[in-house]
């Protein structure tokens, strides 16, 4: 259980080469904005200020804020002190072990799969309102969660949703996508992201246009702007603090600076600035739609999946070109973080399954397209099936849980390496310690706790199941405690305990 992967085995299996550190502090902010910026401003902010937060929802996204900034400082660390490809799965590996690892594996199930499920039924959400604006009507019926009430400006209706067609659909379409080898280059992704930022610029300008000039009209929807405490995380500061449990979805992806360490310039200087920078530039622009947003339109009827295009429809007939503008660019953007999303947990799967913690065939790569062909399509499907049959909230709760306690180890892995092993070289440390990454612990599992039970029972049981699992299967089948390569020739251990007949530790 403890059994860790040496750095230069997991360096050599990852195939990476050595990077060129080109990076500045500049480029870093910008890929972490590119990053960032995604599912969670489009699509999950009207649902914690319609259930949670109110207008007080731009409190909600300082507080989500301020908890990553604790975690990236700490991944950063990590980054600079292990030169290991890979995700927090393998610095779990590298670190705590192959326990710790496969824990991490199952959390970044949540924070992958489940992610890509919420951007699915916000790109559902975005796809029938620019297809109803051109006449193009598709029930109401195929177009949310099984079972759920329909929903008209925050009324129901009298009927229920039987299915989500257009999110199963995109899910399946992408996975077919990803087995063909579909992949992003840095310019396409470059132009995804312009487009991204540049519609929520022009949200923000054209909005904050309408509401300086109709100030009168619209700030009655401020009042209150913390409206009073219901009980169970509705409204008042509990409210605030569930919201930031469900906002935090919005920043997932910060994480991505950090990787980026072996080719900082000056990491020590660069990596804190880069994701620092990134999360006070996002911070800033999430404040200012979630300000549009709710003077817009009233925060009860933002219970919705599409709340931007909510908001921009109620700009008034004249900007009707503008609404149709945006919706285009929020889906584009929505398409291509479902396709990261997915591809970024079947190369998770397809890492676990190389490790012997899964079963072989998800590593199975198909002869003439070299990719992990049935790993992508069992993802594609679970994935379609949970953004189908599922609401929006539920999903993304227990994305939001899963990601938290991603990043509450990661914390947690600092302090253990700083205490057990204080003689590794750092590029970077986290300032104030142990008081920062004691901080974003707490303040992780803190976030935790404030979303409906419901979902915290999943997330139990989810655990308990994926640690049965672990001791029927992976620990058994384990490629490391079978003793296959677990160091490579000539290899220097990193780990003083890696070195148990004595002399000189070393350090690729």
């Amino acid at each position: 259980m403890t059994m860790r992967k040496s750095v230069a085995q997991v360096q050599r299996e990852t195939q990476t080469s050595e990077l060129k550190r080109s990076l500045g502090a500049w480029n870093l902010v910008l890929l972490g904005i590119g990053c960032i910026i995604g599912a969670g401003i489009f699509v999950r902010t009207g649902n914690a200020a319609a259930l949670h937060a109110g207008p007080a929802v731009l409190i909600s996204f300082v507080i989500a804020g301020i908890v990553c900034a604790f975690a990236g400082l700490c991944y950063a660390e990590l980054s600079s002190t292990l030169p290991v490809s890979g995700s927090a799965y393998t610095y779990s590996y590298t670190t705590l072990g192959e326990f710790a690892a496969w824990i991490m594996g199952s959390l970044l199930l949540l924070e992958y799969g489940l992610a890509a499920s919420v951007v699915a039924v916000g790109w559902s959400g975005y796809i029938v309102s620019l297809l109803g604006d051109i006449g193009l009507v598709i029930p109401r019926e195929l177009t949310g969660p099984t079972g759920h009430a329909i929903m008209e400006a925050g009324v129901a209706t009298g009927g229920n949703y039987l299915f989500n067609l257009p999110a199963f659909l995109v899910c399946i379409t992408l996975s077919l996508l990803l087995v063909l080898g579909v992949s992003e280059s840095a310019k396409v992704n470059n132009i995804i992201v312009a487009i991204k930022v540049t519609v929520l610029a022009a949200f923000i300008i054209v909005g904050g246009f309408i509401l300086l000039s109709n100030l009168d009209k619209f700030t009655p929807n401020w009042h209150p702007f913390i409206p009073p405490n219901e009980g169970d995380g509705k409204f008042g500061w509990d409210g605030i603090l569930r919201a930031a449990s469900i906002v935090f979805f919005a920043y997932i992806g910060f994480e991505a600076v950090s990787t980026a360490g072996q080719e900082a310039k000056d990491p020590a200087k660069d990596m804190p600035i880069g994701i620092i920078g990134s999360l006070i530039a996002c911070t800033v622009i999430y404040i200012l739609v979630s300000i549009v947003l709710t003077l817009i339109v009233p925060y009860n009827q933002l219970n919705v999946p599409d709340p931007v295009a909510v908001a921009v429809d109620a700009f008034g007939p004249q900007w009707a070109w503008l609404a149709s503008t945006i919706k285009v660019g929020a889906i584009i953007g929505l398409t291509s973080v479902i396709l990261v999303l997915m591809y970024g947990q079947t190369r998770i799967f397809y890492t676990m399954a190389r490790d012997g913690l899964l079963p072989r065939v998800f590593a199975k790569v198909h002869p003439k397209y070299q990719t992990p062909w049935v790993n992508t399509l069992l993802v594609g499907v679970i994935v379609a099936c949970a953004a189908g049959f599922f609401d929006i909230n539920t999903l993304g709760d227990m994305t939001s849980v899963g990601t938290l306690a991603a990043f509450g180890i990661v914390c947690l892995t600092v302090i253990w390496l700083r205490t057990t092993h204080p003689e590794l070289p750092r590029g970077y440390k986290v300032p104030l310690y142990p008081v920062l990454p004691a901080l974003g612990i707490l303040s992780c599992f803190a976030l935790i706790f404030t979303v409906e039970t419901r979902v915290l029972i999943f997330f139990g049981w989810f655990m308990l199941g994926a640690i049965v699992l672990y001791f029927l299967y992976g620990m058994r089948n384990s490629e490391l405690a079978k003793g296959h390569t677990v160091l490579a020739d000539d290899e220097m251990p990193v780990y003083r305990e890696d070195n148990p007949g004595g002399g000189t530790v070393h350090r690729d």
